[in-house]
């Protein structure tokens, strides 16, 4: 055994520390460009998710997609419930996993279980049952973390409102 250590001892001498300055060197440059790919695919995820909501919000320019508005804003909160792996087999289910982090669960509540009827019984969603659900939906998928910080309340708010034809 002590042979053995005096060999390893032996070659990490003559590796001298120019080598092992280069390795670490090596592995510090990995560990930043791990941390920018990372950062690089959450930033794309939130693009897609912002990218998402604003297409869903041309559908409330007409009443008659009123209901797929509600529908594809379920969907995207489902999708996100999926990437942050919360537990469930519905996503129902996901949602009770993801109480704890949701700052309006009464409102989340109304808005799947109205997309749920939508789908089920057919209904037409009115003028305001279709705000009150985005807006649900708009603040589940803020408190996930789907959007960009710099993205106004206000302003989502503002521009999710459905017109009247």
């Amino acid at each position: 055994m002590h042979n053995l250590l005096n060999s390893v001892h032996n070659k990490l001498q003559t590796v001298g520390t120019a080598n092992i300055e280069h390795i670490v060197l090596g592995i510090a440059l990995l560990i930043v460009l791990a941390v920018l790919a990372a950062l690089t695919i959450s930033l794309r995820a939130k693009y897609n998710y912002s990218s998402n909501w604003r297409s869903l919000q041309k559908l409330l320019k007409d009443k008659s997609s009123w209901n797929d508005a509600v529908l594809e804003a379920d969907k995207l909160l489902d999708s996100m419930l999926k990437k942050r792996h919360f537990k469930g087999k519905t996503m129902g289910e996901r949602l009770v996993s993801a109480q704890h982090e949701l700052s309006a669960n009464d409102m989340v509540w109304y808005s799947h279980k109205l997309a749920n009827k939508i789908v089920g019984e057919s209904i037409v969603v009115t003028k305001a049952q279709v705000k009150r659900a985005l807006l649900g939906f708009w603040r589940a998928l803020k408190d996930l973390d789907a959007f960009d910080k710099e993205k106004s309340p206000a302003n989502e708010e503002r521009d999710s409102k459905p017109n009247e034809r």
